[in-house]
């Protein structure tokens, strides 16, 4: 069960309102890589593992700490979109990344211009479960495999993409207060990050993941003969230079070679005759009837 203190893990407030950051701040939010996509995934990979305990008990310590990385998100949405979205924001607009773009516009009208509709409309003024730009969040951002090594490797992607999108929306802002909590969030994408990579080297010290993942599918049914080869498939061979393309491969079971110039292997593709009753076009016209 989960039992939810009172209190956030961080402050969540900003100096001012500013309800065209709140749209911005919404990727973090709802977004691909955002803080509900990251909850979801880590909470679904901790509930389905089945490996040894202290894997599911990381998984869920962060899985459960993310979601009060939505509420403190969500808490500072909120808060920069109260009041009026017009006359009790003008100093927010005119610091705005939107006003000095648009330059010469009114106050009034980069603000309407640049928020979101849905935050007022919708939401009466708080945070929705969507991107920057309002799409809805949905479940096909999580990944939870069943194979620890397989989500690991996905969850260092997501708190890398996650970590550099609010470095991002750090450099968006002049508020201490938002940069305040996006410090907190920063620092604890680096520890995510280093935990994963952490938990990556375990499982395979503990012998029970190595590369290729999964590890546990025979080698041997793969087809051998091109498992080691670097194929240049673009123009130019400086990908020749990487450790990638040539020596030892990194799972210490074979030597990369690298393929300068890759032939094709297999036939040229032809379809048999469309089935008439999904009424394709044919390979040919019917013969005229006499």
């Amino acid at each position: 069960m989960f039992l939810r203190q009172n209190r956030l893990q961080y402050h969540a407030k900003p100096e001012r309102p500013d309800p065209v950051y709140a749209k911005q701040l919404q990727e973090v939010l709802g977004g691909q890589w955002g803080e509900i996509s990251v909850m979801m995934t880590y909470l679904f990979q901790g509930w389905n593992c089945r490996g040894p305990e202290k894997y599911r008990d990381m998984i869920m310590d962060i899985g459960t700490e993310e979601i009060g990385h939505v509420e403190m998100l969500a808490t500072m949405i909120a808060r920069l979109l109260e009041t009026s979205p017009v006359e009790a924001q003008e100093e927010a607009a005119r610091d705005s990344v939107l006003g000095a773009v648009m330059g010469g516009a009114r106050v009034e009208d980069a603000i309407i211009a640049g928020m979101n509709p849905q935050h007022m409309i919708v939401a009466g003024l708080g945070a929705t479960p969507t991107d920057s730009v309002g799409y809805p969040w949905t479940s096909r951002y999580t990944v939870a495999s069943g194979n620890l090594l397989a989500d690991f490797r996905f969850n260092v992607t997501a708190e890398s993409q996650g970590r550099l999108q609010v470095s991002r929306l750090y450099q968006m802002t002049e508020d201490k207060g938002v940069r305040d909590m996006l410090s907190f969030l920063l620092a604890r994408d680096t520890m995510h990050q280093n935990q994963w990579l952490a938990a990556i080297k375990e499982l395979e010290e503990d012998g029970l993941e190595s590369t290729p993942c999964p590890s546990n599918f025979p080698q041997e049914r793969e087809l051998g003969e091109v498992a080691y080869k670097f194929m240049n498939f673009s123009e130019g061979v400086e990908s020749r230079d990487g450790s990638w393309a040539d020596g030892p491969s990194v799972d210490g079971r074979g030597t990369i070679e690298y393929v300068e110039k890759p032939t094709a292997m297999g036939d040229v593709p032809k379809l048999n005759e469309v089935d008439p009753r999904v009424h394709g076009t044919p390979k040919k016209p019917k013969p005229a009837v006499a």
